[in-house]
């Protein structure tokens, strides 16, 4: 299978092609097309002549193409997913799991765009403002560059193209090098629901030499992006004045506090842990557990993670499947055996099989060691205690990262002190850092970005507010 650029609404011939392997058995499943600078500029011109009519589209015209696309993913449920497990080796349960949150994104995107609205400003509350009648308008802000990353390969772009869209811009979308078929589904299933040509392009290759010309076009009104922190600083200091919105990743933390029965969240902690490899910006990475019940959650924990089946990512039953490279697999193998040389305990796991890491559980891990301080984005947690609540917070708080948090407490005190204290986008209580639902605020502060997604959150980023004022005396 041959996959070319879909560039102002029709596939186009790229001038040379890549192989896209699956993950798992380094099976080839396509050739995908490397767009060249020159692909870009097609392709942004494209958006650019795409957007008076993308302006102009009624918000009810643009909320059924919306809900066509939602219906599409309904019909196709299991394709899509199988599609997903393929190129990006997610298990099968799980790709299906982000297939039910991608018809849910695109519907929350419907639903916003049927609302988007300003409101009336209090002229006559300043001295000389009286006798004026004022409002606000949003505006779509143009044409907008989203660049994607591989571990949610349909949700992501959903979050990205479904508010743009909702909003009436224009989209050049760069998916992630692995996982471009997703992309391309989705850009036919926008073109069969009428959006105009040219209103969402794809373009696939090179993330530097794409993200180059996305970032220094002036046509460009605005970035979003999700990815490595090296890269979304790089898009931040060389946009100029476009607008950016940056998921950067995490080392994302939970606390759990003495008191909590642990027999009844350990299922959870471990899903939040290993779902999708630990390939999740908001996998746990550091629990930090009260030195009263530290031993029994140890051995809880450890017993539950050996539940999990590693495999094909196909098959029913498998919950762990290859990560993404085998690079990323030898990484993860030396962060892991540096810890354990600087004093870490290894627990479960620490080795991997056919590009497949198996789950790995560290406890007592100096802070300071990769697995700690940097996103690992592998099936690897550690496991530290506390004895003091406040310690437990400076522990999640040292840190470059802060995306989301969560912690589990009988203690309403301790609860709303974390919620206070701890410096994060989100804190989820009584809850792993790994939940998310698609219509709630998600972003981060310090190293995990700026800006939020979130369907209705996303809206207003994507659109510039605009006042309107009336003397009318």
């Amino acid at each position: 299978m041959k996959k070319d650029l879909w560039i102002g609404g029709e596939y186009r011939n790229a001038s040379s092609y890549m192989k896209l392997k699956n993950p798992f058995n380094l099976e080839v499943l396509a050739e995908i097309g490397m767009a060249t600078s020159e692909d870009v500029l097609s392709a942004i011109h494209a958006a650019q002549q795409a957007q008076v009519g993308m302006a102009d589209l009624p918000s009810f015209e643009r909320a059924e193409i919306l809900e066509k696309v939602a219906q599409f993913l309904k019909d196709d449920r299991e394709e899509c997913a199988r599609l997903i497990a393929m190129e990006a080796a997610k298990p099968l349960k799980a790709a299906r799991a982000e297939v039910d949150r991608t018809i849910m994104t695109y519907t929350f995107a419907s639903h916003e765009a049927r609302r988007i609205h300003g409101e009336t400003v209090p002229m006559d509350g300043a001295p000389g403002g009286q006798g004026r009648l004022a409002f606000t308008v949003r505006e779509p802000l143009g044409v907008i560059a989203a660049i994607t990353p591989f571990n949610f390969p349909m949700n992501l772009v959903a979050h990205k193209v479904g508010p743009a869209i909702a909003a009436g811009n224009s989209v050049v979308l760069k998916p992630a090098s692995q996982t471009p078929l997703s992309a391309y589904k989705i850009a036919e299933y926008f073109h069969r629901a009428g959006l105009p040509a040219g209103a969402l392009n794809v373009v696939t290759g090179s993330g530097s030499k794409i993200g180059d010309v996305l970032v220094k076009d002036d046509r460009i009104k605005m970035i979003t992006f999700t990815g490595s922190p090296e890269v979304g600083r790089y898009i931040r200091e060389n946009s100029g004045l476009k607008r950016v919105t940056l998921e950067l990743g995490s080392n994302s933390a939970l606390i759990v506090d003495d008191g909590v029965l642990i027999h009844q969240v350990i299922p959870r902690i471990v899903t939040g842990a290993f779902a999708y490899q630990g390939q999740v910006c908001i996998s746990i990475q550091r629990i930090f557990v009260h030195e009263n019940i530290f031993d029994s959650f140890v051995d809880q924990f450890v017993s539950e993670t050996q539940k999990l089946k590693t495999g094909n990512p196909l098959e029913e039953e498998t919950d762990i499947s290859a990560m993404i490279t085998r690079g990323d697999v030898q990484r993860t193998q030396e962060w892991v055996e540096e810890a354990v040389n600087n004093g870490a305990q290894l627990k479960l796991g620490g080795g991997s099989e056919e590009g497949i890491f198996k789950p790995t559980i560290l406890v007592n891990v100096p802070s300071s060691e990769k697995v700690s301080c940097e996103e690992v984005f592998a099936p690897v947690v550690h496991i530290n205690t506390f004895r003091d609540f406040s310690e437990a917070i400076d522990q999640v708080n040292d840190s470059k990262y802060g995306l989301q948090a969560g912690i589990f407490t009988n203690d309403i005190h301790k609860a709303l002190q974390a919620a206070r204290k701890l410096q994060v986008g989100g804190v989820m209580i009584n809850e792993i850092p790994t939940f998310r639902v698609d219509q709630m605020p998600y972003g981060g502060v310090k190293m995990s970005g700026m800006g939020r997604e979130g369907i209705k959150y996303a809206v207003e980023e994507m659109t510039e507010l605009k006042l309107i004022s009336f003397k009318t005396e």
